[in-house]
Formats: C-alpha cells, structure tokens, sequence
C-alpha cells in the first residue's frame, strides 16, 4: 500500500457531533471530501440540516440528525439511527462542545466579577461538565458499542474515535470559563485510559487539542470583533489565530490508516501557543 493510499476512507462511514458550524462542521467536510458516508449532528438542528443539504449538493453523502449530547437518550438514538443508515460506523468525532464564559481574568486588565470561583453560578458549571465531558463520554460509549457490535456481526474489526479537546486542558488560561479547563483535561485522560481499553478491540482513539480557531463558541467574537481578532493574532507564535480549514488535514490522519498506530494520544493545534510568548 502507498502512502497516500493510507489516507483513503472511501467506503467508511463517520458520524461528527457539533457538525453544523466551526471545528465539528470542519471534520464532516473533511470526511465528505475523503469520500465517507457522514452523518452530522448537531443540537441546532437546522443548521446540520442546511449543511448536509449543501453538502449533497456538491456531490458528497451525508444526512442530518439533531442531537443533543448532554442527554443518553438522543446519543444512543442518533448512533442507531446512523447504523441503520450506513450499516456500521468506522469512524467517530466526539466534538460538540460550548463556551463556559469568562474566566477570571479579563484581557483588559481586570478581574470578571462572574468569572471567581466564589462567584461562579454553579449552574455553568453543571452545564459544561454535562456537555464538554459527559457528552464525550455518551458520545464514545455508543461509538463503541456499535464499533463492537459491527465487529462480531460482520467481521469489521475496529474503528477510529477522535475527541475534540484543548490546549486549555493542559495549560491554565486565565481568560477561559473555570469548568472548561478540567473537562477539557478529563477528555484527554479519557482518551488514554480508553486507548489502553480498547486497542484489544483495534478501535483506536486520540485527542486533538486546539487552540485558538476561529469559530461561533463564544459568540463568534473573534468574527465579529477585529480588534479582539488583532489582539490574538499578536500573540500567537505563527502569527495568526486559525481557521477550521486548517484541522482537515490533520482530522483526515486520524481517522484514517494513516494514524493505524496511534492511540492514546493528543495532538495539539494551536499555532505554537503552549511554548510560550515570545515577544
């Protein structure tokens, strides 16, 4: 086999969670254009819906489906769903997630009067744990599941899981929503506990951790306001905050062959972030 053989998922299908915008609707086109059969979810249900639409339109395979990642019930719906469609899933992208708001530290200079952990609504802090962790873990649990159950059906051994995490899982930032950084590192060791769990089983599972990406989480601000968009620019050490396109590529290695001997593992993103400032 070739290199860029290795790359090749044609014949496999996938489903992505978050897909109607940002970094989940990034990993479904990525899939699409490979040449998989993809299922997009997303809890706004219109938005995944007009996506496949204008992915069908170019020519790819996809459908839609609304899902909402915090509950059981609409994962293990949304997975069956899919397997009926595509007869099996090969490949998986635990992606949804959402903004915590305000850390406790404002770029301004000062301190968020919301953002201290003596003042933080614990209601936030529920609703990110349910979402940026607990819906990883529906979401990988029912991937498995029919991964398992294909495999003794039909002798199609394995599987490729990716998880969307952060670079806000490994280093503190001070900016971000307090609950967002310990689910995000709770996704990360998840993935390599489950990576030691799963290999018997030739399902293989890895993390990207991105950093600052241009996206609709947080309100899109990094679209609508230039001067925050400048301001970040600044400080990333590849000179620029990143568009989805840029995670293609690297979306492609994971849930290809090309990957066949990764597991376990998180991949930063993140234009050179976590080395530290450097002027």
């Amino acid at each position: 086999m070739g290199t860029l053989d290795r790359f090749d998922i044609k014949g496999r299908s996938a489903l992505v969670t978050g897909a109607a915008s940002g970094i989940g609707l990034a990993y479904a086109e990525a899939m699409a254009e490979a040449g998989a059969a993809v299922t997009l979810t997303d809890i706004d249900a219109d938005g995944a819906s007009r996506e496949a639409a204008r992915l069908r339109e170019l020519g790819y395979e996809v459908r839609a489906d609304r899902l909402d990642v915090s509950s059981w019930d609409d994962v293990a719906a949304a997975f069956d769903a899919h397997d009926r469609a595509y007869g099996g899933l090969d490949i998986c992208f635990a992606n949804a997630g959402i903004d915590t708001g305000a850390g406790f530290w404002n770029p301004a200079g000062h301190r968020n009067e919301d953002g201290q952990v003596d003042t933080y609504d614990h209601n936030r802090w529920d609703r990110s744990i349910q979402v940026n962790l607990n819906g990883v873990f529906y979401t990988v649990s029912n991937a498995v599941r029919i991964m398992k159950k294909e495999g003794r059906a039909n002798g199609r051994t394995g599987g490729s899981i990716i998880t969307t995490a952060s670079n806000a899982g490994l280093v503190t930032e001070p900016i971000v929503g307090l609950p967002y950084m310990p689910a995000k590192a709770g996704v990360l060791h998840m993935v390599r506990a489950l990576g030691l769990e799963l290999a018997e089983f030739k399902i293989r599972i890895n993390a990207i951790a991105p950093g600052p990406f241009v996206t609709n989480i947080g309100g899109g601000w990094l679209k609508k306001d230039p001067v925050a968009r400048a301001a970040w620019d600044a400080i990333v050490p590849l000179g620029s905050v990143a568009e989805t396109e840029q995670l293609k590529p690297l979306a492609l290695l994971l849930a290809s062959d090309a990957s066949d001997y990764m597991t376990g593992s998180h991949v930063v993103i993140d234009g050179g972030m976590m080395l530290g400032k450097y002027k």
